[in-house]
């Protein structure tokens, strides 16, 4: 699941792979941008801002895109064949005369002026992963709205960008508080340590092939799609149940021995599928 560390990983793969090179191919399949072209001129570079990607290249221009639940940039030495997915499922191929880099499932990509980036990524708050990192306009952020439950809170990428529904469950846990307590419940001393807590686990993934938040070999998550097994520190089931705004319902872990605060009642539980690609 693309969250701030799997982008900037993404963002670093294509630099390498593009930057300071000319395209020799661009295909951009989404019906807006059907006939823009961007061959002949150089990629400068492309960053990550929380968990969006920005190629920009010559003459101004940038290419957003965002990856949300299961999309992806892939990058292949030419001639090699491509394996991230059939087809039709390809938005974007951006090429050079060594490597291809090909956008799978990219809900998001759009050609924008580089001076209106902030169109696309103006409402961010300080990225766990940039140069733009403020810790404390990320606590001041979070605790602007204290109804607000500790979950919700996480995931609005306007109070910080980078967080998603792994390190939201992760980073609850750690607190020791369910992801459905009021930030006004939440201790002042974990509340202040909840900023630096995020950018030390972004920071410590965003460079291992597999995501841990544990330390543990062969136990990478502490309750992330780990329910109905036994949590690692009590031996308590894990539970899972969703959790959402209203406009979307995201699965969320979490022990109830080690948690504290509110929680749904077990009757409302998620069940568990075998073919949810959460569990």
């Amino acid at each position: 699941m693309p969250e701030g560390d799997t982008v900037w990983q993404a963002a670093w793969r294509l630099h390498d792979a593009l930057a300071g090179k000319t395209l020799t191919r661009c295909d951009l399949r989404v019906p807006r941008y059907a006939t823009a072209d961007l061959t002949g001129r150089t990629v400068l570079e492309i960053i990550p801002r929380g968990k969006h990607l920005l190629t920009r290249v010559e003459g101004g221009l940038t290419l957003h895109s965002h990856l949300r639940m299961d999309g992806s940039w892939k990058v292949y030495e030419n001639g090699r064949r491509w394996s991230g997915g059939p087809s039709h499922q390809i938005r974007a191929i951006l090429g050079t005369t060594d490597r291809t880099a090909v956008g799978y499932r990219l809900p998001v990509l759009e050609l924008l002026r580089t001076t209106d980036e902030h169109r696309a990524v103006g409402h961010l708050g300080p990225d766990l992963l940039g140069p733009d990192w403020d810790p404390d306009q990320a606590l001041a952020n979070l605790l602007a709205d204290p109804a607000r439950s500790l979950g919700e809170a996480l995931l609005d990428q306007r109070n910080l960008a980078g967080i998603g529904n792994v390190y939201k469950s992760e980073l609850c846990f750690l607190l020791g508080a369910t992801p459905w307590l009021p930030l006004g419940d939440l201790p002042a001393d974990r509340a202040t340590m909840l900023p630096g807590l995020a950018k030390k686990l972004l920071e410590a993934n965003r460079d291992r092939p597999v995501r841990s938040t544990t330390g543990r070999r062969g136990q990478n998550l502490f309750v992330y799609g780990r329910a109905p097994r036994p949590c690692l520190r009590c031996g308590t089931p894990i539970r899972v149940a969703d959790q959402g705004d209203g406009s979307r319902e995201r699965p969320t872990y979490w022990c109830p021995t080690c948690q504290l605060g509110p929680a749904p009642a077990p009757g409302a539980t998620r069940a568990r599928r075998k073919s949810s690609p959460y569990i």
